[in-house]
């Protein structure tokens, strides 16, 4: 009888776990790669290709923080390479042991600057094939790690996370997927439906969003955050509780955008037939719109065009993910013509030369509350605190009222 099945090894087991739990283990058992009494497991990270410039960042930041624990000095990061046949086909390599360690595969499936040669044309990386570099890491790691999480800021098919009709339901499928492979949590920013971790209701499921570093960043820019100047607006219904969140951690007042859409699909979008505004009187106000993510940029222009001839004065973008799949010309054109005023975007996922570059474009950097997310997950503390910043934030405002009176 296998050693594992038979009661004694069952007992053994139930021995294992028990010493884990006084350790500080969780449950999860006795680890070989026990650092310290706060620490589960040897920290280790394989940042994909797509995810390289953002890994780095987050290397910096966990070195930073482990530095004052008195932790070693050096980089967290696994050496790996990802390798495209002529025909396609890949690879990925890990060129030192992850046996034992706490592993966080980082990946950007947004990431489209990454290219390889296929059958001679130059051909950019998808989604698809991202998420099979994620798989293949994992199968690379062969389950020689003592956990394997994946860190997925923008999740993957999550614009097709429900179905209507005969649809297929890839967020879904790609979760379980993820499960199968032995993955202990999926870390994701700002999901398109959180509902969709249902999928995966025995794995660990983070959503985590950027509100308090995208505040940060309006009140370094000087933006007046004054109930009387400013007023929050979400673009449709689907992200009315995040522009109530807003309001109500900065006491502004809430509108809505209500947008009617063509069934009839054009360019594999349902088109814009007119905007609906429900909400307070916009004249002479400033405008907080705030979503999730922007995808060509032409709605979000068209919603800013109803809000002029409603009298808004400066309006402010925020978004966790800026993808702008049609080029940024048509937004320069709008900024010239006075249509809008900023735009903030996290760097979750990639963010190329020419959007930097905009003057109307403002990044908001968010390697550091990665680097904390990681942190505290390899030391199995809580992210409680990281899932609501609303005490962060009144802080944040109360400091700057404090400035505003010296």
């Amino acid at each position: 009888r296998h050693k594992c099945c038979c009661p004694e090894g069952m007992r053994q087991r139930e021995t294992n776990g028990s010493q884990g739990r006084e350790m500080g283990h969780s449950g999860i058992g006795g680890n070989q790669n026990f650092m310290s009494r706060n620490h589960l497991g040897k920290l280790g990270i394989i940042a994909l290709e797509s995810c390289r410039e953002l890994g780095a960042k987050v290397d910096r930041h966990l070195q930073e923080i482990r530095a004052a624990d008195g932790y070693p000095q050096g980089s967290f990061l696994v050496r790996a390479s990802s390798t495209r046949f002529a025909n396609g086909e890949g690879k990925i390599t890990l060129h030192e042991s992850v046996r034992g360690k706490d592993i966080y595969i980082l990946s950007d499936i947004g990431n489209y600057s990454c290219t390889y040669k296929l059958f001679g044309q130059t051909t950019r990386v998808g989604p698809d094939e991202h998420f099979q570099d994620i798989k293949r890491a994992i199968s690379a790691i062969a389950g020689n790690a003592w956990r394997t999480t994946v860190v997925m800021p923008l999740l993957y098919a999550s614009r097709q996370h429900k179905r209507k009709g005969r649809e297929s339901l890839d967020c879904a499928i790609a979760l379980q997927e993820l499960e199968r492979m032995g993955v202990s949590a999926v870390i994701t920013f700002d999901a398109h439906d959180p509902r969709i971790q249902n999928a995966i209701p025995l794995t660990g499921f983070e959503n985590l969003n950027a509100t308090f570093e995208i505040i940060e960043k309006l009140v370094e820019l000087g933006v007046s955050l004054d109930r009387s100047k400013m007023v929050v607006v979400s673009p449709d219904t689907g992200a009315m509780d995040r522009a109530i969140y807003y309001g109500d951690v900065l006491g502004l007042d809430v509108g809505l955008f209500y947008k009617q859409r063509s069934y009839e699909t054009a360019n594999g979008k349902n088109p814009i037939v007119r905007h609906q505004y429900m909400g307070p009187d916009l004249a002479g106000r400033g405008i907080l719109v705030v979503d999730d993510m922007i995808a060509s940029g032409d709605s979000v222009l068209s919603l800013a065009r109803q809000l002029k001839k409603r009298g808004a004065t400066d309006i402010y973008i925020c978004v966790t993910f800026a993808l702008f799949t049609e080029g940024v010309a048509h937004v320069q054109k709008a900024f010239e013509a006075g249509l809008i005023k900023s735009i903030l975007a996290t760097n979750l996922t990639y963010i190329p030369p020419t959007l930097r570059e905009c003057e109307w474009f403002e990044e908001v950097d968010m390697a550091a509350t990665v680097a904390s997310v990681i942190d505290r997950l390899n030391r199995a503390e809580s992210l409680s605190s990281m899932f609501d910043a609303t005490e962060k934030i009144h802080a944040l405002l109360k400091r700057q009222a404090a400035l505003g009176q010296e």
